[in-house]
């Protein structure tokens, strides 16, 4: 299991491609379902041109930890990989990257959005918004 949060951008395919070579489990895994998460440049009506992207150092890392834990128990997973960003993120720019690898792709689907809504949800996160006109926190997720 790898956990990171970035302040830098990352290529989430180069990402994905240099975990699973990593992985050495040739055979082992049938399926990778991903999930990628990018900045757009609008929300709630109005366009946006950048984001500020907090976290609470150690424990976001803890919460992510357990909600990929609680996926483990719940489906037969194989590796799974969580990459998010923090501080100032563009337009375009890939903010979260979710795999999981398992034997069946039922597992892998799952556990991916299970991991991914949780952390939308719950994880220590906040998020500021940059409008042409001003800033402000955004207080609730889009649905998923």
């Amino acid at each position: 299991m790898k956990i990171e949060i970035r302040t830098e951008p990352f290529n989430p395919w180069r990402e994905i491609h240099g975990h699973q070579e990593q992985l050495q489990k040739d055979g082992q895994f049938g399926a990778l379902a991903s999930f990628i998460g990018s900045m757009r440049d609008f929300n709630e009506g109005e366009q946006v041109t950048e984001m500020q992207l907090e976290h609470y150092p150690g424990m976001t890392e803890k919460h992510l930890k357990e909600i990929c834990d609680e996926a483990n128990k719940k489906w037969d997973l194989i590796e799974i990989l969580v990459l998010h960003r923090v501080g100032e993120i563009n337009i375009g720019d890939p903010i979260v990257l979710v795999c999981v690898w398992s034997a069946h792709r039922a597992a892998a689907f799952d556990a991916c959005r299970f991991i991914m809504e949780d952390l939308k949800s719950k994880a220590p996160f906040w998020k500021q918004e940059i409008l042409k006109n001003g800033k402000r926190w955004v207080e609730k997720n889009t649905p998923g």
